[in-house]
């Protein structure tokens, strides 16, 4: 079976691997082109370009898909199928047509839930228990094709979208291996999505992550995971960038003792925490509801670190209020 792989970040490089690993002819990885990073802002490859250059595996990085000249290219390679893990584009009709296979996409969640370009960071915005990965025939639309098949997975309470996409890559890429012979026998009968039950994502952008203290705290908490490791949440802390990397909500507090006016949204307090032995002490923040429970940050221009550290390093950190 020849294969055209299309895909760029991380999460792609598992199921090229299993192909790879499964000795799958791969025509052509196709992926996004050389990117500016770092500081020095130098071209660096995708994760999925690194791989393949390193596979000895040929290599297409077309700005557009839809650019003259590019549906001959991938022609000539004469591929059975496309397989798309996290391209970053739309496949145009005349791509879609190409393989007597299809186009075969690896999406990380159980559609028709959660369609779009950030569906691993929406199901644990949502506050979902689980997601999955979904294999599907790819048409023309974002996410509509039909399925082929899937597979859940669980979304423990620390999973964080890093983590999350982790697990998700490894599943879809194992799922993957299953279904492509299986589909290339015709023992795989697509079945159409249900639109009715069909929810979307959105691209995530760097402002996502600022820090609204005003909002309950069981919210913050699904943010601070949804958004890590990009672009983290965020506040601000003596004028410079506080990264909120892990933290817990706590709507049950109670503050008696303190007036009313030290409860604004984004004031640091000490707070006691109830457990099995009686309480603990506790840095939290105060939000719309109940308080963000501190457990990891990073200050601008230093290193992650629990927050009883963080707090011996910073005096008035304790009483502050963040913005």
């Amino acid at each position: 079976m020849r294969i055209v792989f299309m895909g760029t970040p991380e999460f792609a490089v598992p199921a090229l691997e299993k192909l790879v690993e499964n000795h799958y002819e791969i025509s052509a990885v196709v992926t996004q082109p050389d990117r500016p990073v770092g500081r020095g802002r130098a071209l660096a490859p995708s994760p999925v370009k690194a791989f393949a250059v390193s596979h000895q595996l040929p290599v297409l990085q077309p700005e557009s898909l839809k650019k003259p000249g590019i549906d001959g290219k991938l022609r000539t390679l004469r591929p059975d199928v496309i397989i798309v893990v996290a391209f970053g584009q739309l496949l145009p009709k005349q791509v879609l047509e190409i393989p007597p296979l299809g186009c075969l996409n690896v999406h990380p969640s159980l559609l028709p839930k959660y369609r779009g370009p950030s569906p691993v960071a929406g199901a644990i915005l949502a506050g979902e228990s689980k997601t999955g990965v979904t294999i599907m025939l790819m048409d023309e639309g974002w996410d509509t094709g039909p399925i082929l098949a899937q597979r859940p997975v669980a979304i423990l309470p620390d999973d964080t979208t890093g983590s999350l996409e982790k697990k998700l890559s490894l599943v879809g890429a194992e799922l993957l291996i299953d279904v492509l012979p299986r589909w290339a026998a015709g023992q795989i009968k697509p079945q159409p999505q249900n639109p009715n039950q069909a929810t979307y994502t959105k691209p995530i952008t760097k402002n996502d992550g600022r820090i609204d203290w005003r909002m309950p705290a069981d919210e913050l908490a699904l943010r601070c995971r949804a958004f890590n490791p990009w672009p983290s949440c965020f506040t601000f802390f003596g004028g410079k960038l506080l990264k909120i990397l892990r933290a817990r909500p706590y709507l049950k507090w109670r503050p008696e003792d303190v007036v009313a006016e030290a409860l604004v949204p984004g004031k640091v307090i000490e707070v006691q925490v109830p457990n099995g032995a009686g309480g603990e002490k506790a840095i939290g923040v105060v939000t719309g509801r109940g308080v963000l429970l501190l457990q990891e940050v990073q200050l601008e221009g230093g290193r992650p670190m629990p927050i009883e550290q963080f707090v011996r390093g910073q005096r008035g950190f304790v009483g502050s209020v963040l913005s």
